[in-house]
């Protein structure tokens, strides 16, 4: 190789070797910027849909979440987590096929899969299985150490005799448990008999659980639910009050900071799995309270949004819920996140992009009412290593059969 044909490929070869540094310096920074302590940071008031490029927690290593959303939108057209941790930076969590939306860690570095018992550091994107299989996660504990989780004992398979008769009932009550994330170690909280495990809540203490959902199968049906009250360690419950079909536990934050109220949402309308969207969405929907102490009702009803999913945190006594817009079957969803106070007065906290269909926000943020930070935007730069290579390799490519010209060039003319 001649000199001019050395220099093309020493030039091709730092060029190469400084775009990857260069695109790969924004992540970098906000991997490893200021926000190492979990305890600090800001829920960005707007977040806005990943690159296609965009790198996973796997392939780049992020800080703890600010926050997590959901949504189609992403390389993968299918419902994936989009982690935006504490410096802004954007990585994807992806979902298995069937999988549903796990949960986060109050302190924002862990991610649950519910299901696979996969326990996901979004610090370093290592994943190991913590949690036994098929343990669906509930609600985190105020510490983080405990979750409250269902596992469904239903059988996978309907068996019939010769003469065509069916021989089981695939429909068995579904385990409460309360197990250790990070040790694997479970236990069997003693509720009673539930067909399925639809909502449940910490106290703010820890020492006392809610659970709602179908005591039986015929309940199930008629989308009518139970609550009840019991303490984690197990024994008879404190109380318990039947729901109906228009009451539902408020969600994973249900369980005022006071520790004297329990929230639901309940509802007027349509009522059971036959709604159509339309009367789904026609609903007038309010934030009812129970005696956490008897389970009677106490104080004034909250009219809320039709679109309230459940409350996922308080600001005072007001509550924090979320609302996804757009359920109906043409119609895009929209995640948001708002805070309501008992004069009507409503005020949006987070924004999700349009095609969002769920927001989590650390436990630890949400106590500290820590709302209200810079619009985050996902860095074009956040790719995968191995795209920086890909991009690399083309003008490497050209500059060898530009020195392999040269050298031919230089042969023929000696």
């Amino acid at each position: 190789m001649g000199m001019t044909g050395r220099r093309l490929w020493r030039a091709a070869v730092a060029g190469a070797a400084l775009g990857l540094v260069t695109l790969s310096a924004p992540t970098a920074t906000a991997a490893t910027g200021t926000v190492a302590d979990p305890t600090t940071g800001v829920v960005p008031a707007r977040v806005h849909d990943p690159w296609l490029w965009q790198a996973t927690v796997g392939q780049r290593s992020a800080g703890p979440a600010a926050l997590v959303f959901f949504t189609d939108r992403t390389r993968y057209f299918e419902s994936t987590g989009v982690l935006v941790d504490r410096d802004g930076a954007y990585r994807l969590i992806p979902i298995d096929i069937g999988e549903g939306h796990g949960s986060l860690s109050p302190d924002g570095r862990h991610y649950l899969r519910p299901g696979s018992g996969q326990l996901l550091d979004l610090t370093t994107g290592r994943q190991r299985r913590t949690v036994p299989p098929g343990v669906a996660p509930l609600a985190w504990s105020a510490d983080g150490r405990r979750v409250l989780g269902t596992r469904d004992n239903d059988d996978t398979v309907i068996t019939y005799g010769p003469e065509n008769q069916q021989l089981n009932n695939p429909e068995k009550p579904d385990d409460l448990l309360v197990v250790d994330p990070f040790g694997g170690t479970e236990q069997v909280v003693a509720a009673g008999t539930f067909a399925a495990h639809h909502a449940a809540a910490w106290s703010p203490g820890g020492d006392v659980l809610a659970v709602a959902g179908p005591p039986d199968e015929a309940a199930s049906i008629a989308a009518r639910q139970r609550l009840v009250v019991v303490d984690p360690t197990g024994g008879t419950p404190r109380w318990q009050v039947d729901l109906g079909d228009r009451r539902m536990l408020a969600g994973p934050a249900a369980w005022h900071p006071d520790g004297r109220r329990i929230a639901l949402l309940a509802f007027d309308g349509c009522a059971g799995l036959m709604c159509t969207a339309e009367q789904t969405a026609a609903r007038a929907l309010r934030i009812e309270f129970l005696d956490a102490a008897t389970g009677q009702t106490v104080g004034q009803p909250l009219t809320v949004a039709a679109s309230t999913s459940e409350i996922v945190g308080w600001r005072g006594d007001d509550p924090v819920v979320e609302e996804v817009r757009g359920t109906g079957p043409d119609t895009d969803r929209q995640a948001v996140l708002a805070a309501l106070s008992p004069g009507g007065g409503r005020e949006v906290l987070v924004t999700a992009p349009v095609g969002s269909t769920d927001l989590l926000v650390p436990g630890d943020l949400l106590t500290r009412d820590a709302f209200g930070g810079p619009e985050r935007r996902p860095s074009p730069f956040a790719a995968p290593v191995w795209l920086y290579l890909a991009l690399a390799v083309p003008p490497l490519l050209a500059v060898a059969l530009v020195v392999r010209r040269v050298r031919r060039r230089g042969a023929v003319s000696t």
